[in-house]
């Protein structure tokens, strides 16, 4: 082989180039998760989905679910599971509103805020504040973009949830219907 040939050899394509991007990228996403996830764990006993949701509950009490999984950027389903897991390790309080009795809202208890009061920082806090730290343009494309990426993989229909949740059972208050 030439010295020349060699050299072509060597060079990359910039489309493989910026596929090595994207997937170090994600892959500094994953790992930052899950040591943060771990962290989490170790110093207040919860996974950082769950440091999370109580986070964003603290900012306003009082919210509902579809509030809460609008304050998370997720759905209303993936918020449920979560929240019905603080609400039996005593972390959240649920309780019928006092305006309309049909919904509830939800709300730190003591030992919630306890608990926040040592926790650190949640990764999900950290990306989505770079997130929106983005300008709108920005944030859209990125946004088009992940879904076409998701789309071309054949993930589009993987439902969305919150990183590293473990799935649970369900709230045995809830009967099935």
């Amino acid at each position: 082989m030439t010295t020349r040939s060699r050299s072509r050899s060597r060079q990359i394509e910039p489309s493989v180039t910026d596929t090595a991007r994207a997937m170090d990228s994600l892959r500094r996403i994953v790992h930052a998760l899950r040591v943060a996830t771990r962290a989490s764990e170790r110093a207040v006993g919860l996974g950082g989905a769950q440091l999370f949701v109580l986070r964003q509950l603290s900012a306003t009490s009082g919210q509902s679910l579809g509030d809460l999984a609008a304050r998370t950027r997720t759905t209303r389903s993936s918020i449920s599971e979560v929240v019905a897991r603080l609400v039996r390790n005593g972390l959240v309080n649920r309780a019928p509103s006092s305006i309309d009795r049909r919904r509830a809202v939800l709300s730190l208890t003591a030992q919630g805020e306890a608990l926040l009061a040592n926790a650190p920082e949640t990764i999900q806090e950290r990306l989505l504040r770079g997130l929106e730290s983005l300008d709108e343009g920005t944030r859209r494309t990125l946004a088009d973009s992940l879904e076409s990426w998701l789309t071309r993989s054949g993930l589009d229909d993987v439902a969305p949830a919150l990183f590293f949740e473990r799935p649970g059972t369900r709230d045995p208050s809830r009967r099935s219907g």
